[in-house]
């Protein structure tokens, strides 16, 4: 398993995470960003700055991913491709999307576009809370406990 990082606009609460848990559990952990993002020293982190442009870094990660990798992303329609692909795709509040409930997430996403469009002021999301960053670090641990236990 390889963790692959939507860190475009993946929070630095998250990613400072992520570096732990790679270091720690010695995971492969790529950063993929179209502007250079400050990883720290590790043999098991990595950055690659893909050019500007719309979805070029959720291409990017469509390309290298393969079944079984974790996907860190609170882009909706890339975790649906990351889950038809055979991959898992977790957000950094700690919301793991899953084949069950990925339609209906997208669903809600794109209604939530149509009010927007149509001029209805929706807001953004909340700030991250203490326990979304438990909930992300307790999810992740969880999934790499799990990917440890199956290469056994």
């Amino acid at each position: 398993m390889k963790v692959w990082v939507d860190a475009d606009a993946c929070p630095g609460v998250t990613k400072e995470t992520l570096f732990r848990a790679a270091d720690r559990a010695e995971i492969e952990t790529i950063l993929i960003a179209n502007h250079s993002v400050r990883i720290p020293p590790s043999r098991f982190i990595k950055m690659v700055t893909v050019s500007s442009g719309f979805d070029v870094a959720d291409d990017e990660i469509v390309k290298r991913l393969t079944a079984g990798d974790l996907v860190i992303t609170a882009d909706i329609p890339l975790a649906a491709e990351v889950i038809e692909k055979g991959g898992l795709a977790l957000n950094p509040r700690g919301e793991l999307y899953t084949e069950q409930n990925i339609k209906s997430i997208l669903n809600m996403r794109d209604f939530m576009d149509t009010m927007r469009a149509s001029g209805v002021q929706t807001g953004g999301p909340a700030a991250m809370s203490q326990s979304e960053r438990q909930a992300f670090a307790n999810q992740l641990d969880r999934l790499i406990t799990k990917f440890k236990q199956q290469k056994k």
